[in-house]
This record gives C-alpha cells, sequence and structure tokens, in this order.
C-alpha cells in the first residue's frame, strides 16, 4: 500500500512545504536561475502527475546545480526524483538516486530523515523487511522532534504487521495514540492512519473486540475530512476483518476500496482488493473479477516496466548531454589557456629580453668599475712598491755612495773606481725598477722581455734557470694573458728573492693545443702549508683564476717552494 502514487505524492509535498525556506539561494546567478526554473517546473508536472517530464526537469535542474556545489537543491531534487521512481514502481532505481544524494547530506535533518524513510519504503516494498526497519530507525535517529518521528514509527509497524509480529506494531502504535500529538494540520489524517493500523494490528492478533472498533472509527475520520486515499486502507483492513467471517461484508468494504482505488488510478489497491473479491465472491462472479485481476496485473507490470526503462533512458540522455558539454566547456577552457599561455610566454619572452638587457647593461658598468677599480689598485700596489724598492735598495746604496765620498780620497784611482762600481749597481737597479713597472710589451718581444726579467734576478747567491720559453707559440697567446704571466712571474721572483733565499731556481714552460703550463720550484727554506704569506700570492691567485687558470702552491719547511700554472691560451 505504501507504494500507491498518492501516499508518497503526500510524502512528497511534505517536503515541498519546507522548500522556501531550506532551498531558495539569498543571490541567485544566472546558472541557479535556470535550475531553480527546471526544479519549479517538476514540481508542477508532478503534481499534475506527468512523471516523465516531472523527472527529466528534476534531473535537469540537479545536473545544473553539481557545478555550483548548491548540496542543498541538489538533494532536493534527487529526493523528487527517487519518489517518482517508487511512485511507478521503480523500487531498485530509487536506491540508486538516494545513494546519489548520500555524498551531499553534511547533517542530520529533515533531509536525511527523508532519504531513509524513501530507502526504508523501497527495501519494504522488496520485502527486505530487516533493511527496511534499518532504515526507518536511522530516519528515526535524524528526527528533530517527537512529530517527525511519528511516520517512520508507524512504517515499523507496517512491517512488524507484515511479518506477523502484531506484539511489537502494537508496542509502536499505542504511545503514538496515547501522547496525541499529531501536527495540527495534518492531525485528523496522521490519527485515523495510527487507528486504523492498530485496530488492524489488534484484529490479527486476537483481540477483534478492541481492533474493530479502532478500524471503524479510523474508517470514519477519513470519510469526514475526505481523504480518499487513506478511506482505501481502511475499507482493505476491513474486507481483511471479515473475509472469514462475514464474506458478504467484506465484499461491500472491497468494492468500496476497488472503486475509490479505481478512481485515483491506484493499481496495487486495485488489485488487492480483487483479491478479497475473488476469494469471496461466488464461482460465477469470481470469473468476472479474476480476469480483471490477470489484466491489471499484467497491465502494471508492463506500465512499470517501460517507466524503468524510460528513467533509466532520461538520466543516460541527460549524462551523455552533461559529458558532451563538459567536453565541448573542456575544449574551450584549453583553448583559452593556450591563449593565455601565448600571451604569457610572450609577456615572459619581452620580459627576459628587457632583463638580459638590462643584465648586460649592468654587467658592463660593472665591470667598466671593477677594471677601473682594479687598475686604481694596481697602480697604487706599484707605486707602493716601487717607494719600497727604492726605500729598500736604492736609499741604502745612495746613502752609502755619499757617505763614502765624503769620507775617501776620490783622487786615489782604485777608490774611484769602486765609486763608480758602487754607481753602475745603483743605476742597474734604477733600470730593473723601471722595467718592472714599465707597460708590458707583449708583442714579437715578449719572450725575449719576459727572459731579461727573469733573469735579472741571477746574482752570485742565487742561478735562474729557465728552460721553454723560446719553443712557446705566444703569437697565440692573448696579451691578457701575456701580461698576467709576467705579472705573476715577476710576484714570484720578488717572493724568491725576500723570503725563500734559494739557491737555485727553474721555470719551465710547456704548452699543447688548448693550454699553457708553467712550473715553477726553488732550493730555499719553504713554509708550512698553512702559513703561507697570502699577500703576493694572493695578487697571484687573483690574476690567474680572473683568466680562468689555475695555480697551487706546494711548500714544505727546507724542501722549497713550488707552484704550478696552468692558463688556457
Amino acid at each position: 500500500m505504501l507504494r500507491s502514487p498518492f501516499f508518497c505524492l503526500l510524502i512528497v509535498l511534505f517536503f515541498l512545504s519546507c522548500k522556501e525556506k531550506t532551498v531558495v539561494s539569498p543571490k541567485p546567478d544566472p546558472t541557479r536561475v535556470e535550475a531553480y526554473k527546471h526544479r519549479d517546473e517538476g514540481i508542477l508536472n508532478l503534481q499534475n502527475k506527468n512523471y516523465n517530464n516531472a523527472f527529466y526537469n528534476f534531473n535537469k535542474s540537479k545536473i545544473i546545480l553539481e557545478s555550483s556545489k548548491d548540496s542543498t537543491n541538489i538533494v532536493y531534487n534527487l529526493i523528487q526524483m527517487a519518489a517518482i521512481q517508487q511512485i511507478n514502481g521503480d523500487f531498485y532505481g530509487s536506491k540508486e538516486t538516494l545513494t546519489e544524494a548520500l555524498p551531499y547530506i553534511k547533517k542530520k535533518d529533515i533531509y536525511s530523515v527523508s532519504i531513509n524513510n524513501f530507502f526504508g519504503i523501497a527495501d519494504k516494498e522488496l520485502s527486505l523487511y530487516e533493511d527496511a526497519i534499518y532504515y526507518y530507525n536511522k530516519a528515526l535517529q535524524d528526527s528533530e522532534n517527537e512529530v517527525l518521528k511519528q511516520s517512520p514509527l508507524n512504517n515499523i509497524a507496517v512491517i512488524y504487521i507484515e511479518q506477523k509480529k502484531y506484539d511489537k506494531a502494537i508496542q509502536i502504535l499505542e504511545p503514538i495514540l496515547a501522547k496525541d500529538i499529531f501536527p495540527k494540520d495534518e492531525y485528523i489524517i496522521k490519527k485515523a492512519r495510527i487507528l486504523d493500523n492498530l485496530g488492524f494490528a489488534y484484529s490479527k492478533n486476537g483481540m477483534p473486540e478492541k481492533g474493530l472498533p479502532l478500524m471503524t472509527k479510523g474508517l470514519a475520520l477519513r470519510n469526514q475530512i475526505d481523504d480518499f486515499y487513506g478511506s482505501i486502507g481502511s475499507n482493505l483492513h476491513l474486507a481483511e476483518y471479515y473475509s472469514s467471517s462475514n464474506p458478504k461484508k467484506s465484499n461491500q468494504y472491497a468494492l468500496e476500496a476497488y472503486k475509490t482505488a479505481t478512481k485515483l488510478r491506484s493499481i496495487d489497491e486495485r488489485l488487492k482488493a480483487l483479491s478479497f473479491l475473488i476469494s469471496n465472491d461466488s464461482e460465477t462472479q469470481n470469473t468476472g473479477y479474476a480476469k480483471k485481476f490477470v489484466f491489471l496485473n499484467d497491465s502494471i507490470i508492463t506500465i512499470r516496466n517501460n517507466y524503468k526503462n524510460k528513467f533509466a533512458k532520461i538520466k543516460y540522455d541527460s549524462k551523455k548531454e552533461k559529458d558532451e558539454n563538459q567536453k565541448l566547456r573542456l575544449e574551450k577552457a584549453e583553448n583559452l589557456l593556450a591563449l593565455q599561455k601565448a600571451q604569457y610566454q610572450k609577456i615572459l619572452f619581452i620580459i627576459g629580453i628587457t632583463s638580459l638587457f638590462l643584465l648586460l647593461v649592468y654587467l658592463r658598468k660593472y665591470y667598466q668599475n671593477r677594471n677601473r677599480i682594479e687598475k686604481i689598485e694596481t697602480a697604487y700596489n706599484t707605486e707602493t712598491r716601487i717607494a719600497k724598492d727604492i726605500h729598500d735598495e736604492l736609499a741604502n746604496d745612495v746613502f752609502n755612495a755619499i757617505a763614502f765620498t765624503q769620507t775617501q780620497p776620490l783622487e786615489n784611482e782604485s777608490i774611484k773606481e769602486t765609486l763608480v762600481q758602487k754607481l753602475d749597481t745603483i743605476y742597474s737597479r734604477v733600470r730593473g725598477i723601471s722595467r718592472e713597472n714599465n707597460d708590458i710589451d707583449t708583442g714579437i718581444n715578449y719572450a725575449k722581455n719576459l727572459k731579461e726579467m727573469l733573469s735579472t734576478y741571477n746574482s752570485t747567491q742565487t742561478n735562474v734557470i729557465i728552460n721553454g720559453v723560446d719553443k712557446i707559440n705566444w703569437d697565440s697567446v692573448e696579451d691578457l694573458k701575456k701580461i698576467a704571466i709576467q705579472r705573476v712571474l715577476h710576484e714570484l721572483m720578488v717572493n724568491m728573492k725576500k723570503h725563500s733565499e734559494a739557491s737555485v731556481v727553474s721555470i719551465k714552460f710547456n704548452s699543447n693545443s688548448n693550454s699553457l703550463f708553467i712550473d715553477y720550484s726553488d732550493i730555499g727554506k719553504g713554509c708550512e702549508k698553512s702559513k703561507i704569506i697570502k699577500n703576493g700570492l694572493q695578487n697571484m691567485e687573483n690574476r690567474i683564476l680572473a683568466l680562468k687558470g689555475t695555480i697551487t702552491f706546494d711548500t714544505e719547511p727546507n724542501k722549497g717552494f713550488k707552484v704550478k700554472i696552468t692558463m688556457p691560451k
């Protein structure tokens, strides 16, 4: 009986009464406006029993709302779709639809009560009574007050009656009737239903004297308010009550139920009424009722199968349309993304070119400033070194020469010769200092000048050995590198003279197609590697590293000093 379209419609309309409070968006956008339009058309079609159109509208509204994640309205539409499926006997399909709604349920409210109630109805009609009771109990847990609990409790009692567990049904229905707290707008309808079900349970449980008055009173209340569908249930219960004791009276109630069910197009109730008429009537009449029963039963099976296929097709077509639209939207989004990507690439390219240009300008200025600073530092260091050389070497020699002239008789030839030698030595040192700090000739005389510079450090205490300088193709070496090599070698020789006290110095030159190799070694004091005095040595490193070369120092106390230089040509 619960699968009647009119009973389900009553449940649907009950939830529609809450619609204005629960599902209207405060700021509808065009997409939602379209979705609400389909939803409202679905409500109108459902009220007019245009089930296919109603199902299509609710499904269309649901699909549109999925993009905006309007969970409340999505659940509302799915509940209406499940109700329509149950009205038309598609209980498995309704369970699938209700399952779609579960992920959108965020809290226990009237929607969770409705979904669990509809799950219970579907399982009850599929004779899955334990599953139905499970869902009705879940609906009870989600119900906020006693009024909302009445519908799931009554449905549980109906299942107990179907299972012939009349005591349990009575235990549920008696307290509801005793509390008498039915909703004001449905007071008589709800009370009449409890009276009828409780009376039927009493009569089936061997208490007809308690059951008959309740069923009779329930029918009277339903007739009083023209609850035509409710009266069908009361008449069927009374028909079953009298079927064994008074078949004629049973037929009266069954026939009344049949007529009302026919007017209301409630097929299931017509079939049930016919079953009583068939079992109660004579053989002649029985044949006519039996034919009607067979015809109606065959028709309802065909109609319901058609509805199942139509509902499935509506869902399939909608999904296909949604997938196609989504594909078009995806292609559009991809094209837009490609255009944006091309625009971004263009912007990034312009930014990159601009940044590169600015970087080049910055580097140019940086290296110009760096070269200027290096030139200033070099000039300062040169001046400092010249001043130091003049102070340390020439000043003493000049002072000694002056003192010599003041203390010695210059008329003596041997003394005059000694003075000339001292002056010649001073002259040679002046030339050496001048040569060391003059601009370096990087032309064809480079190798010759380099040898001369190194040879000036030959003395009675130090023997300088130079190998391979003439074998190098100096024309293939860049001028900056030639200058750096001569400066570095000069620093090494100065360092040797001041610190090493070397008796032998060896400088070897070698090369291949890509690189130039210089090995310096002396037999002098040496020192701990950790105590290498950086000053001049640091300048050497900076010069060589700036030209992408390498320089390594190797020394130990009393084992001399070694330097390896590798320079790309």
